[in-house]
């Protein structure tokens, strides 16, 4: 008996319609900024009030990195639970802790925690104030490839519950099998032995070409081993701008405090104004120039910027070899952009607040 599969039309109608239907999809949910007052807050069963910026859960679907704002009330603990996917979190106000596989951090106002894929964790607040922070993950990327997996701990003790999958251990020999198993094993050891926190007062601000001053929070170069998030601030100085430039893949940014507008557009010389102020998220498309300005001329505007980088925008500048998928003006015009950089009043550095 001979099994035939049928379809009204054939492949490459079928496929270029479902490609056609997936742009239009993305392109009715795209947002570029998300105001602080237009998310809204809800109380969750893990006993914290939780709101997406973006997000399937916000009714805003995303393909790479979702974005919620998370706040824990005085004297509480949250649930434990964990996830196939990793997130990081930026402590925004007030003062915590976060429970990773047992392993307690304390943190506050611009600190930054690593949650690690299949890592029990929860939330706790011993203070006398409301504590706030932001989470970025990469759940929207692990869904898309069908291996988002949620688990609730309620309240049980990191060390009575299941660990994470099991990976075989490294084994003897040079097959290709045992090369792959000691290989596998090699990056989950490394994965779950990398960092979890920075704080605050471990950041270096750095002066960049660019115009602004700049600091890993979380990142493969600092000790961190994501599944390819990467967190990092950057500091505009008063009424000055960051200099245009464009590449591969979103760009996240959270304005941790400060006022001012991007510009945003496919040509280098146009495009369009968003204004942004504390508490919103700017969302910058894959390959489009952007440029962003700091509109108050007496205090610096601080920025922390999202990417998923290591996997999903390496992996684009290589499918899509030649094409420069990073680009920037010439020096020229850069200074322009950013005049003197040697006149910029860099304040000193102090914690951000909240509200």
């Amino acid at each position: 008996m001979t099994n035939v599969t049928r379809t009204s039309a054939s492949h490459y109608e079928v496929q270029k319609t479902r490609r056609a239907q997936f742009i239009e999809d993305w392109r009715n949910n795209h947002r570029t900024v998300i105001h602080l007052e237009d998310v809204e807050m809800y109380q969750t069963s893990r006993r914290l009030r939780t709101g997406v910026y973006l997000g399937k859960d916000g009714g805003n679907p995303v393909r790479t990195v979702d974005a919620a704002a998370h706040e824990i009330a005085p004297g509480t603990v949250s649930t434990i639970h964990r996830h196939s996917w990793d997130a990081v979190m930026l402590c925004v106000g007030g003062f915590g802790w976060t429970e990773v596989d047992g392993k307690r951090v304390s943190w506050g106002p611009g600190d930054s925690v690593y949650l690690p894929a299949w890592s029990w964790h929860r939330q706790g607040n011993d203070s006398d104030n409301l504590a706030r922070f932001m989470s970025f993950s990469s759940e929207p990327f692990i869904d898309m490839i069908g291996f988002a997996v949620l688990e609730e701990g309620g309240d049980s003790a990191a060390s009575d519950l299941p660990g994470p999958p099991v990976q075989s251990g490294v084994r003897p020999g040079n097959d290709v099998y045992a090369r792959r198993v000691r290989r596998l094993a090699t990056d989950q050891a490394d994965r779950h032995n990398g960092r979890l926190h920075t704080g605050w007062e471990e950041l270096d601000f750095r002066q960049t070409p660019r115009g602004t001053r700049t600091t890993f929070l979380l990142d493969r170069a600092v000790g961190y081993r994501t599944s390819g998030l990467t967190m990092a601030m950057f500091e505009i100085g008063p009424g000055r701008a960051q200099s245009m430039h464009r590449h591969s893949g979103e760009a996240w940014l959270y304005v941790v405090e400060g006022r001012g507008h991007s510009l945003i557009g496919p040509e280098a010389d146009s495009g369009v104004d968003y204004q942004w102020g504390k508490g919103d998220v700017i969302v910058v498309d894959h390959y489009l120039w952007h440029q962003h300005f700091n509109d108050d001329r007496e205090r610096t505007a601080k920025v922390v910027r999202v990417h998923i980088l290591d996997t999903l925008l390496n992996t684009m500048n290589a499918l899509c070899y030649p094409l420069n998928l990073l680009e920037e003006p010439p020096d020229e015009i850069r200074r322009k952009q950013t005049g003197d950089l040697s006149t910029i009043a860099w304040p000193q550095v102090v914690r951000p607040t909240w509200p």
